[in-house]
């Protein structure tokens, strides 16, 4: 593994040194660090969104929840038809533990009798997602990943994206890599978010078994052609930083000092934002060149520089990567006026975001 990463290893000290941490168009600097961290946007969750429809679907509701959950526990019963219709206000009603339990036992009744049938725009996956999420049972969640009995059920990217940014969340990064895997092994189609979380779990792993896997995915998106974001490449960089400086060569040294060099020296107007860099990546690159004479006055006396000119943040890599993204609201509303289409904002906003 170390020969077939070492060429993406002196990519990964040039980034990680000079862009991944403080370059241009990074956002993480602005963000409040210490705030609940997750890795999607509002905008991909839709948690709010989805709570003002659960509002609306009870004010409407001909009836009392009670009632409506008794009904379609007798259609269970009774071998009935289920309506697609029934399936998404019973998601909407949902408000604990208790009521979700109803809504697996109706998935698995909707899905038995509609696997074969043409598939439809709308996908609950994503709802019963955002549902879980609302009600802190991610272990539901995973359970109807996995089965099975379920399979075609969450055939889309986002149901998947938003688990794992859930499990993400509360810190449960090998549950996380299970469902990566799981939908892997499903064949569903990995977009950036999924890319950016899949990285980012292995970076939270930092073993050299999540190392293999985030540069086996890697490399597979570069062969397909598919351009990954600066966000995914940066975790992909940390965690390379991480499992892999301990057996940095000397000379792989020397070129990260002649990056830091550059960037300390460089005549650039006072216009010109200049780089900064992690005080947690310039202690492991000094921790590397305490041993070597002939590395240690030239790293001290760039460190000195950088410092000077204010090249240096006390924000570590971990708070700089897992930064609440920025809401894209106010982009969202002015695009949409003027293309009038959801869709077409979001092939402009991945190709913005796009490296």
């Amino acid at each position: 593994m170390a020969v077939t990463f070492r060429p993406v290893l002196l990519r990964a000290l040039r980034i990680a040194l000079y862009s991944a941490v403080g370059g241009s168009g990074s956002t993480c600097c602005q963000c409040p660090l210490g705030a609940k961290r997750y890795l999607l946007t509002d905008d991909t969750v839709k948690l709010k969104e989805f709570q003002r429809k659960k509002v609306a679907v009870a004010h409407n509701l001909p009836g009392t929840r009670e009632t409506y959950f008794r009904n379609l526990e007798e259609k269970l019963t009774q071998n009935k038809l289920l309506l697609r219709e029934e399936l998404r206000t019973l998601l909407h009603l949902c408000e604990s533990r208790d009521d979700v339990e109803l809504a697996k036992n109706v998935i698995y009744r909707y899905h038995a009798e509609n696997r074969n049938a043409t598939l439809e725009d709308f996908k609950f996956g994503p709802l019963f997602m955002r549902l879980c999420y609302e009600l802190d049972l991610e272990e539901s969640a995973v359970e109807l990943v996995k089965d099975q009995h379920l399979r075609g059920f969450f055939s889309d990217s986002t149901s998947f994206n938003i688990l794992m940014d859930m499990l993400f969340v509360k810190g449960k990064y090998k549950s996380a890599l299970e469902v990566l895997i799981e939908m892997k092994n499903q064949d569903v189609k990995f977009i950036q978010d999924t890319y950016v979380l899949a990285f980012a779990i292995c970076y939270k792993l930092n073993s050299p078994e999540s190392l293999k896997i985030c540069t086996t995915l890697r490399e597979e998106a570069l062969i397909k052609g598919e351009v990954l974001s600066r966000r995914a490449s940066c975790f992909a960089v940390a965690l390379a930083l991480n499992q892999i400086l301990i057996h940095i060569q000397s000379n792989m040294l020397e070129t990260s000092i002649e990056i830091l060099e550059g960037a300390a020296e460089g005549n650039l107007s006072r216009f010109v934002k200049r780089r900064k860099f992690s005080e947690e990546v310039l202690a492991k690159v000094r921790e590397k060149v305490k041993d070597m004479p002939a590395l240690v006055a030239r790293f001290e006396e760039v460190y000195g520089k950088l410092h000077i000119n204010g090249q240096v943040t006390t924000h570590t890599l971990d708070a700089l990567l897992c930064h609440t993204p920025r809401d894209r609201k106010s982009h969202t509303l002015l695009l949409n006026k003027k293309t009038g289409s959801r869709r077409t904002f979001q092939s402009l906003s991945q190709s913005l975001l796009a490296e």
